[in-house]
């Protein structure tokens, strides 16, 4: 079979290897497309906190079921998406459900290798029926799912007022679920292009231009009361410090976004405002099925987002065009 594999930052190669055989407890999943999103760009230029090359990548993933347990509740031809977080079921956070922080979390296409390949052998717990999502619908699943979780964790209702910093596949998924709870949202980016696309296409209120008057504008909106629920989705160290000063008081703030780097904010702020600070760390099983729900409800509009698509052995060119800005990518597809 084909694969394709980060030998080091810069560097893919189209390479042969033999089909993997799935183990007891395992589907052989035949890859059908495979989502880019910011973690496969980070890897390929070498950013990502947590990888080791050579890896092949690939965690946004759809595909049809080639061989299942016999036991199983999924059968030869059927679609399906993948959640790409292996956990351990045995460390402190899973035994609380919280599998998503197991302690020895493996992530399919960062800590083993993914699904930029024909087939992938994963455990059959982590293979899901795409029911009535197409194939390019089910491999956007696990962004938005992130996104969903990052709501979910902020605990947004239709009382509150919202402000997602940055505008990428991330922050526009928090978009759509926040939404989705009835709240109030603003974007802020410096691209106003992204921000442009949040009114039009994902229904957000209002947006906020990332400038050194983005405070003073925010305090306008706000009536000088900031924002119930920051969520920064910008994988930016300055861009994550600035957004505590964006929290109204008894706020909350999520940060989706990681980081190699330490977070410093000022403590009496944080104290003064009594802020709660939480991380958002990839997703949970009922974030996947609130994706899927409203996928159904006709609230993710997939067509707009998926922007860009191309085939697994024009990958590496590809990557090189789409990580330049004027190339507009929200969301690329692989075809496999």
């Amino acid at each position: 079979m084909r694969a394709l594999i980060c030998d080091e930052p810069g560097k893919l190669s189209l390479i042969q290897r033999d089909v993997p055989v799935p183990r007891e407890g395992e589907v052989l999943v035949r890859i059908r497309r495979v989502g880019i999103c910011g973690t496969d760009f980070h890897i390929y230029q070498g950013k990502h906190p947590f990888l080791e090359y050579p890896r092949v990548m690939g965690h946004e993933l759809s595909g049809t079921v080639e061989e299942a347990p016999g036991s199983s509740r999924l059968s030869k031809g059927d679609n399906v998406y993948i959640v790409p977080y292996l956990s351990c079921g045995k460390c402190v956070a899973c035994s609380r459900g919280v599998t998503n922080a197991c302690q020895n979390i493996a992530v399919l296409g960062v800590h083993r290798d993914g699904g930029m390949s024909e087939y992938l052998c994963v455990p059959e717990q982590n293979v899901i029926s795409a029911g009535n999502a197409s194939l390019d619908e089910a491999a956007m699943i696990e962004f938005l799912a992130i996104g969903a979780h990052g709501v979910k964790r902020g605990g947004i209702t239709a009382a509150d007022r919202v402000l997602v910093v940055g505008s990428g596949p991330i922050g526009m998924s928090a978009i759509i679920f926040a939404k989705a709870r009835g709240a109030d949202v603003t974007v802020m980016d410096m691209r106003e292009d992204r921000l442009a696309f949040t009114v039009a296409s994902l229904g957000a209120d209002r947006t906020l231009v990332a400038n050194a008057d983005a405070e003073a504008e925010a305090r306008k909106i706000t009536g000088g009361d900031f924002f119930d629920v920051v969520i920064d989705a910008t994988g930016n160290a300055a861009a994550m410090q600035r957004g505590f000063g964006f929290v109204a008081h008894a706020g909350r703030y999520v940060l989706v976004s990681v980081v190699r780097q330490d977070i410093t904010f000022s403590d009496p702020e944080f104290h003064k405002r009594e802020t709660t600070l939480y991380a958002s760390r990839n997703a949970q099983p009922d974030d996947f099925a609130e994706v899927v729900k409203q996928m159904e409800a006709g609230r993710v509009p997939t067509l707009a987002l998926n922007t860009h698509r191309g085939a697994l052995a024009d990958a590496p060119q590809l990557f090189n065009d789409w990580l330049r800005p004027e190339a507009g990518v929200i969301k690329a597809i692989l075809e496999v």
